[in-house]
């Protein structure tokens, strides 16, 4: 991903984070597989143990620590009332910036790109 792309996925990481969990609960290592799965291959582990914490602060998810085969037991977040509330707002939000972006970008093309 180039670095405007990588720019623009730190305002929304958190609400894509959010969707995943919507789907299933999930540990730190099976959200970053999922994007990457997803084609966002640049998303780094650390960067979503930063999210996880977040959302966690925020009261988003809920945790549980889940034994492991190898290491340490994992925490596996599971998406909350509170969070899909935030989920739904994200999502309104993105749409109405979405409309936005594609008005300015339809406007662009109509007068002539860079004009």
């Amino acid at each position: 991903m180039g670095n405007q792309m990588t720019e623009m996925l730190k305002g929304t990481l958190e609400g894509i984070v959010l969707a995943i969990l919507a789907r299933r609960s999930a540990y730190g290592y099976e959200i970053t597989a999922s994007l990457r799965d997803r084609g966002f291959s640049d998303i780094v582990e650390g960067t979503i143990y930063a999210v996880l914490v977040r959302v966690e602060q925020r009261g988003f998810v809920d945790v549980e620590k889940v034994p492991s085969e190898k290491g340490p037991p994992r925490k596996v977040f599971t998406l909350n009332a509170k969070g899909r509330d935030q989920l739904a707002e994200f999502w309104r939000t993105w749409s109405v910036l979405a409309e936005r972006i594609e008005e300015l970008r339809n406007t662009d093309n109509q007068h002539g790109e860079g004009a």
